[in-house]
């Protein structure tokens, strides 16, 4: 691999894992089920790949509810990789470890540190809020990830729920955030 300038490439992530409408059923525990990445251009402003990966969850079912919000079915998790091997993905392919990431809240974070007896945790330490610094830079409540797409004029592009296109609007909310100048620029995040 070839070295990359410092900070000049982020990773936009969101997640989709297993949910109910209602507490979770006997011995089923909330596993990642979709890992979307994104990789924004911190110096064009382009977000410039993205990715769904499907993750076969191993303590937990899809629920109906679950396949209704999200469009992920218990046969297309079930093919899926393990949360390992996507965390392995994540390493090789998007430089998790060294790369500043992002995420539309805490939740992404938390739930890969709460599945991290599964695999070693994927990413470094320079993790930013998108959403705190969204409602930061803009004096609004915490958005929704589509209030704040609606907020700043962008299309909500794919299907909302679903990782890969959810990291995709993640980005340009970002983007959008750096051409206002409320990103920090010198970390790639915090």
């Amino acid at each position: 691999m070839t070295p990359e300038p410092l900070n000049a490439l982020l990773n936009a992530i969101d997640v989709e894992a297993t949910c109910w409408a209602g507490p979770p059923p006997a011995g089923q525990v909330s596993e990642i089920i979709e890992i979307g990445v994104c990789v924004l251009d911190l110096r064009t402003l382009e977000r410039v790949e993205r990715r769904s990966l499907i993750v076969r969850p191993e303590r937990s079912q899809v629920s109906a509810f679950c396949t209704a919000l999200t469009s992920l079915t218990p046969e297309a998790v079930a093919a899926g990789l393990t949360f390992p091997e996507a965390c392995g993905v994540l390493r090789r392919e998007y430089r998790s470890e060294s790369r500043p990431w992002a995420s539309w809240g805490e939740y992404d974070r938390r739930q890969f540190q709460r599945q991290a007896g599964q695999a070693s945790y994927p990413f470094g330490a320079r993790h930013t809020n998108a959403k705190a610094m969204y409602a930061a830079a803009f004096c609004l409540p915490r958005p929704g990830m589509a209030q704040a797409l609606v907020h700043a004029g962008l299309p909500l592009v794919g299907t909302h729920h679903r990782g890969g296109d959810d990291a995709w609007n993640i980005a340009a909310l970002i983007a959008h955030l750096v051409r206002h100048g409320h990103w920090p620029a010198a970390s790639g995040g915090h």
